[in-house]
């Protein structure tokens, strides 16, 4: 845990490459083919599209780099952002992050552990406190790039989670979906150790999590 913590610390006050400024009224522009999948003020209308809205700008220009460099694969997103220029991602990524996130509803039933969870980890199966790198209050940690997670669709969570998990464990089945673009492997770490009714807490919690809490 204090080596995780270590790791944050660097990451955080870490020199990255320079990025872009970007601007919010271009940006807004730039944003409208984004829109139908992605809502035009970043809250997605699905929940197997993440929202945008209040997410961090260096892990959302971040993101878009690793699609269009094929580190992140999707199908939908590898079009949409081929011919995006440097700039195009810093005002896409200053657009969104300058919109309020729409706070979801967590499942009663789930809260509690997803809460547990986030907060304090699963010690037993040696998985941290997810608060560790994205905030007591889901907000992410941007110098780091560390996303912010609060009100994010429980969906979209799952999916990502299950992701990251796939990876990890070296799931090598032609139909699961797989992501690797994770710094140090340390999702694919963390999620590999967890098991669905973990993943969807955590999710629930999170999705109405608020980062004014």
């Amino acid at each position: 845990m204090k080596c995780l913590k270590l790791f944050v610390l660097l990451a955080a006050t870490a020199v990255s490459h320079a990025m872009a400024a970007g601007d919010v009224d271009a940006g807004k522009e730039k944003s409208q083919p984004c829109a139908a999948c992605h809502g035009a003020d970043g809250n997605s209308p699905s929940g197997e599209w993440p929202s945008l809205a209040g997410q961090g700008e260096k892990y959302l220009v971040e993101q878009i780099q690793a699609f269009k460099a094929g580190d992140r694969q999707n199908a939908l997103m590898a079009p949409m952002v081929a011919n995006l220029s440097e700039q195009d991602m810093a005002d896409l990524a200053a657009y969104f992050s300058a919109q309020a996130i729409k706070v979801g509803q967590a499942d009663p039933e789930l809260a509690e552990q997803g809460e547990r969870i986030y907060r304090g980890g699963v010690v037993a199966e040696g998985v941290p406190a997810c608060s560790g790198c994205h905030g007591p209050a889901g907000e992410g940690v941007d110098a780091a790039g560390f996303p912010a997670l609060a009100g994010q669709h429980t969906q979209y969570l799952e999916i990502q989670l299950k992701a990251f998990r796939a990876a990890g464990r070296g799931d090598l089945g032609d139909n699961v979906v797989k992501r690797t673009n994770d710094p140090q492997e340390m999702m694919r770490t963390v999620a590999a150790k967890m098991s669905d009714t973990e993943i969807k807490a955590v999710a629930s919690f999170l999705s109405g999590l608020s980062t004014e809490e």
